[in-house]
């Protein structure tokens, strides 16, 4: 082996080798293999995590919105992530759908209010129309993430040095 390096954003190694035979060079890309979850619905059986179902129920959400597609691969993406790093070997659907929420609520609110109207099954108008008004009354996410927290030991964004 000549070289290692991380590559595609740390997912894997890329090795640069060397032939003992040829002296020819070439390059390996390695990749752990990581199990996702079994997920556990809500009539109690289980299946296994499909990221295909997840994308599938996300572009529906998204359909017709101006959403960049890296955006939502990137949002897809760390959905996988906090599967594979609660580190449990089943995962309640409802977990996975309140990521798919949260992820939603800041990529686009149109798609998150379309989403929430199917996973949380709104039976009537007026459970839809509070679900609306609930995210109205939020102060945007560009905002919340640059306050500055009032609790001690609470993380702080934009916390500088000398500041306690």
């Amino acid at each position: 082996m000549i070289d290692s390096r991380l590559a595609d954003n740390g997912d894997s190694v890329r090795r640069r080798r060397e032939c003992m035979v040829c002296k020819e060079r070439f390059s390996t890309f390695e990749r752990a293999e990581l199990r996702l979850p079994r997920l556990i619905k809500s009539d109690g059986r289980r299946e296994p995590f499909s990221e295909e179902k997840l994308r599938g129920g996300i572009f529906r959400a998204l359909e017709k919105r101006p959403i960049d597609t890296d955006a939502v691969e990137a949002m897809i993406h760390r959905i996988i992530h906090q599967a594979l790093a609660n580190g449990e070997r089943e995962l309640p659907c409802k977990q996975v759908g309140e990521w798919v929420m949260e992820e939603l609520a800041e990529l686009d609110q149109v798609a998150y209010v379309r989403f929430a109207s199917v996973y949380r099954s709104f039976e009537t108008v007026d459970a839809f129309s509070a679900e609306v008004r609930r995210l109205q009354a939020e102060p945007p996410r560009a905002v919340k993430k640059s306050q500055l927290s009032l609790l001690p030991g609470d993380a702080r964004p934009n916390r500088r040095k000398g500041d306690k």
